[in-house]
């Protein structure tokens, strides 16, 4: 390849790199905390950079709550080497998008043979979606699509090559292996990666089914595919297995115990439509001839695979369809050549002013395409108010800022706001919803258990309050939610808890606080809490009034 070739491709690289570093400095708010749940692997992280393991609660047995697991522990050998958690969680995100969009131009140029505007379109389609979005949550998720889209490019020149090279094969493996351990899910996405590979190699011939699969190189693709996920990944699964005492991730345990479900999988299919809507029109193209059938089909695979995939666990803590993301790198490193057998000779055949309006509007349409994948930043939370800013400010944050000069003293939170209080307090903490406590994800929270731990503080989300108490109705005690929260508020109330604060700026929307009277700062907290006047709510960001201060007869 002559330097003159290359030349403009590292131009537009480094315009999609200058277009996201703009893009990220003047849209993208960096000054916000950590979403609630982004901030339980930092948790991880933090403890691991200690030297403590990967644990919940220092001292505790290890946990696996943290589903992102090479992620966490690339952030770990940050925060060792001397960065802070919430630099060493953003830089792996930040540079993991920086990377992904250069190989989303690099592979339609060089694979597809895609022509420059529509490579660098896709490109800048990435460049300004929610990728950088889940950066400043503090979400490993741009991680992980950076290893989808590296496997998915080494899937693609398998794909095309005539006798697969061994060393091509092994790095398809060897990156597959890599997306499985940044997330579990990973493993799915690689096999379906696998299996798009072994169908496009079976094209249609004079061959029988045999003769094609071994004329073809599909035996030492998945001989080494395998091999690789067999050794190294089932090494670690074995390893994973002794460590943590259970097989799967602990999340999987409570998400998915009500097995498949028809909401969760309608959820993350139109989650996947919208992130990569544009795309499906090349799709639906894709359909008009043999010639392009073929890849249409297999290149839906691992699309409409993996994003089927998560009707086996539920949508909780899908901040931004991050869950489904992945599939956006890949489609668009899938598009082109489903458009590449569209012939538009006769636009030669215009008048200049005729051409000039076409090529106005293929720029107005690329602008509303680019504008389309911008937008998605404004549906990251359900309670998302403005597309500036995805979620408002958080006394969760500050209520943890006050605890943690508590630190060290040995005391214990109950809670199902799992985290940023227990991050940023330090203290020893319960979830009580059970994502990162093995025991209640498999048993259920408990009175023997919160006995076993006695909590000084107990914290729960809920909606119910002094002003509107809870229905104790068979239908509302059968919701797992619901039936926990009462658990947590009828154990706190029989053992003598003082109730310091119902915070929330509806009736119908709460956080209760509930201490422990018989330990040596228990009216000192429960003081400093009932008075905390900086409790914002977070779904709407409004000062919370304190429900616990009102009584039933001061209703209107």
């Amino acid at each position: 390849m002559t330097s003159k070739k290359i030349l403009p491709d590292l131009i537009l690289s480094i315009l999609l790199i200058l277009s996201a570093l703009y893009y990220a400095f003047n849209f993208i708010d960096f000054s916000i905390p950590p979403f609630e749940d982004a901030a339980m692997l930092m948790r991880y992280a933090q403890h691991l950079a200690g030297g403590h393991g990967i644990v919940w609660n220092i001292g505790e047995n290890p946990v696996d709550g943290a589903t992102d697991f090479l992620f966490m522990a690339a952030s770990a050998g940050l925060i060792k080497l001397g960065f802070t958690v919430g630099q060493s969680v953003r830089g792996i995100g930040f540079v993991s998008h920086l990377l992904t969009v250069l190989i989303v131009y690099w592979t339609n140029r060089r694979i597809h043979n895609g022509n420059i505007p529509f490579s660098f379109l896709s490109g800048l389609y990435l460049a300004v979606g929610t990728g950088l979005s889940y950066v400043s949550a503090y979400f490993g998720t741009p991680f992980f699509a950076l290893a989808a889209a590296s496997t998915w490019t080494l899937g693609l020149l398998l794909m095309r090559e005539q006798n697969p090279r061994w060393r091509l094969s092994l790095a398809f493996a060897l990156s597959g292996l890599v997306t499985g351990l940044i997330r579990p899910e990973g493993v799915i996405l690689a096999s379906l990666m696998l299996l798009a590979v072994i169908v496009m190699r079976l094209s249609e011939g004079p061959l029988s089914f045999w003769e094609r699969v071994r004329v073809r190189g599909i035996i030492p693709i998945v001989v080494i595919f395998g091999v690789v996920f067999l050794t190294l990944g089932g090494a670690y699964f074995l390893w994973r297995w002794d460590y943590f005492g259970y097989p799967l991730p602990n999340p999987f345990y409570k998400k998915g115990e009500g097995g498949w479900s028809w909401l969760t999988f309608d959820a993350s299919m139109l989650n996947a439509l919208r992130l990569s809507l544009p795309m499906v029109f090349a799709f639906i193209l894709g359909f008009r001839s043999k010639e392009t059938m073929k890849p249409t089909l297999v290149y839906l695979i691992p699309i409409l695979g993996f994003a089927a995939a998560f009707g086996m666990i539920s949508d909780e803590m899908n901040y931004g369809a991050r869950f489904q993301y992945a599939i956006v790198p890949i489609a668009l490193m899938s598009w082109i050549p489903l458009v590449g057998g569209i012939r538009f000779e006769a636009l030669k055949q215009l008048s200049v002013k005729e051409r000039g309006a076409y090529l106005a509007a293929g720029v107005a349409l690329c602008a509303s395409l680019v504008y389309y994948s911008w937008f998605q930043n404004c549906f990251l939370a359900l309670y998302q108010q403005t597309c500036d800013r995805p979620y408002e400010r958080d006394g969760r944050l500050e209520m943890a800022q006050m605890l943690a000069d508590y630190r060290g003293k040995g005391y214990v939170i109950a809670t199902t706001e799992a985290g940023l209080i227990p991050y940023y307090s330090g203290w020893t903490a319960i979830d009580t919803w059970g994502l990162n406590d093995q025991f209640i994800a498999h048993n259920g929270l408990t009175v023997e258990y919160l006995d076993r731990y006695k909590p000084h503080i107990i914290m729960f989300h809920d909606y119910y309050s002094p002003l509107v108490p809870p229905k104790l109705t068979e239908a509302n005690l059968a919701q797992r939610w619901f039936s926990m929260t009462i658990l947590m508020k009828t154990y706190a109330e029989e053992n003598g808890y003082v109730l310091a604060a119902v915070f929330g700026d509806s009736p119908y929307d709460t956080h209760y606080f509930y201490i422990r009277p018989d330990f040596e700062d228990s009216k000192r907290l429960v003081e400093q809490i009932s008075k905390f006047r900086d409790y914002f709510y977070p779904t709407t960001g409004k000062r919370s009034i304190n429900y616990a201060e009102l009584t039933i007869d001061e209703r209107p």
